[in-house]
């Protein structure tokens, strides 16, 4: 794939020859900030609160002349992508914030999975550049993961049924659902979401 005559690459994150947590953190604020409004509404913030929780290991880009296009995590289902520092957090969204942030969040961002498979891996944190939005890039990123990383089954976990454009492009790369989770109808009303679904992908049944 090109942009501007020049190729879009994929890499893992920390393969890159320059600092790709500013980059990635933008592309979280981007896409994740409508979930983080309680702390900040300021996606500068949230850039610079986030930004040090990119385990670089687990994250593979694309980009191109040093820009980042768009991100996705891999994991094997015991490692995590992402790692909170309550000292950031607080430096960037104050005390009680802060320490809001590590209560609520680390559940969240570093939850475990339960008796995670063999063989397994998760895709977690897929997200685009704005400026790159409908590109194909996320695509492009998972498609490559699949590729290069030696696992049979990926796991996308808990996309929002609303989310069409993300269930969309999982389906048309092979995942299939796995698993349903209703909202209480309460909270379902607030946040827009009437389920979270899950996402398999296997080697098996797409080579």
């Amino acid at each position: 794939m090109n942009y501007k005559n020049n190729i879009i690459k994929v890499l893992r994150a920390d393969k890159l020859e320059f600092d790709a947590r500013p980059q990635i953190a933008k592309i979280f604020a981007d896409g994740f900030s409508q979930w983080l409004v309680y702390f900040s509404k300021d996606h500068n913030i949230i850039e610079k609160a986030f930004a040090h929780m990119f385990v670089l290991d687990q994250f593979y880009v694309a980009f191109c002349d040093n820009t980042i296009m768009g991100v996705a995590a891999c994991t094997d289902c015991r490692s995590l992508s992402v790692k909170l520092n309550k000292k950031e957090l607080k430096k960037h969204l104050g005390f009680i914030k802060g320490n809001m942030a590590i209560l609520f969040l680390k559940k969240e961002f570093e939850r475990e999975f339960e008796n995670p498979l063999p063989n397994t891996g998760s895709i977690e944190f897929v997200g685009t550049s704005s400026e790159f939005r409908g590109r194909g890039i996320a695509t492009l990123i998972i498609q490559y993961i699949i590729d290069n990383t030696p696992y049979n089954d990926y796991l996308i976990d808990e996309v929002a049924d609303t989310n069409v454009a993300a269930m969309s492009l999982y389906t048309k790369l092979g995942f299939k659902e796995c698993k349903r989770i209703p909202i209480p109808l309460k909270r379902a009303k607030k946040i827009g979401i009437n389920n979270f679904i899950s996402l398999k992908y296997s080697k098996d049944y797409n080579n």
